[in-house]
């Protein structure tokens, strides 16, 4: 049972597994973008097979929209912390 005006455990877990189930489903999204972008800018007619120019501009692309989004992942935890302390 809860402390009387502490925060309620039942609560407080639900808070985090909304939170988590919340960047879950941003994640999603973000894959599903990029491979959107990634799959217009390098794929110019679909086949059996990836040619290797192909291939490698997924490759590339993929890699760059990793690179930006830790890149703003980091920038946006160091404000965080910042503005926690």
């Amino acid at each position: 049972m809860a402390e009387p005006g502490g925060p309620d455990p039942a609560v407080s877990e639900l808070q985090r597994l909304v939170a988590a189930e919340e960047q879950r489903a941003q994640f999603t999204a973000q894959v599903h973008n990029f491979m959107d972008v990634c799959w217009d800018k390098c794929v110019d007619k679909p086949g059996s097979k990836l040619d290797s120019r192909t291939e490698s501009c997924l490759a590339s692309c993929v890699e760059r929209f990793i690179d930006t989004t830790l890149s703003i992942t980091n920038r946006f935890a160091q404000i965080v912390q910042k503005g926690g302390h």
